[in-house]
């Protein structure tokens, strides 16, 4: 498959996903300016995490504008596979390829950690690669991670098992950045678009101590 990473300026984990994809897992991956309109024969495209435009305004809405994302939007709207990492999530929002929002974290604290996320599916490709595994771990870092929607839009994603990653609660009950239902990462209904605040590619090399993330780009790249 042929992976495409849009840029913004601001973008900062777009090379991540980059050596993920191409360097460890051998598929061809191009930087997609944020500015151009064809995406080209690109399978995935990933809008990466960073602060694009410098998240002025609030995250994502200015990105979501962008003529990249519009052509990402007619990607995904084709079937085509489409992952938001943390801005990228929030850009997916901005622009309605996923529901809800994510605004400012609980307490208004920037995050930065790693955390135990509790799998609900694994029927999915960005999921199937994990087998049965219950749990993985996997880094975060942001300030505007905090998911938030209506009640009929949460029942929505419970309904129809849309709700892909969700943070593991403490003792308290309470999970890091204050996510409604402990989410952090859903999914259409098509199960094409993913949207995800944690890091998997801050989690794949071995390098690094961890591969968590691995098996997610495995999984939807069919390696």
């Amino acid at each position: 498959m042929n992976v495409g990473i849009i840029v913004f300026p601001g973008s900062n984990c777009d090379r991540d996903v980059q050596w993920v994809t191409q360097g460890l897992l051998g598929h061809p991956t191009r930087l997609l300016w944020h500015g151009d309109r064809d995406l080209g024969d690109v399978d995935l495209v990933v809008v990466p995490g960073g602060f694009s435009y410098g998240d002025y305004l609030r995250c994502g809405a200015i990105a979501r504008f962008s003529p990249a994302i519009a052509a990402t939007v007619d990607h995904a709207q084709a079937g085509k596979p489409v992952l938001g990492i943390c801005n990228g999530f929030q850009i997916l929002t901005e622009v309605g390829l996923l529901p809800g929002a994510l605004v400012r974290n609980q307490y208004l604290h920037f995050i930065c950690d790693r955390v135990t996320l509790n799998l609900s599916r694994h029927d999915l490709p960005w999921t199937q690669a994990y087998g049965t595994t219950p749990h993985i771990t996997l880094p975060i870092a942001h300030g505007e991670g905090r998911y938030h929607a209506d009640p009929d839009t949460l029942k929505a994603l419970e309904d129809h098992g849309q709700i892909l990653f969700r943070y593991q609660p403490n003792d308290q009950g309470q999970n890091p950045n204050g996510s409604l239902a402990h989410i952090a990462g859903i999914c259409n209904r098509s199960g094409n678009v993913l949207g995800m605040m944690p890091h998997p590619e801050r989690a794949a090399d071995p390098s690094l101590g961890n591969t968590d993330g691995l098996p997610l780009f495995q999984g939807i790249l069919g390696t």
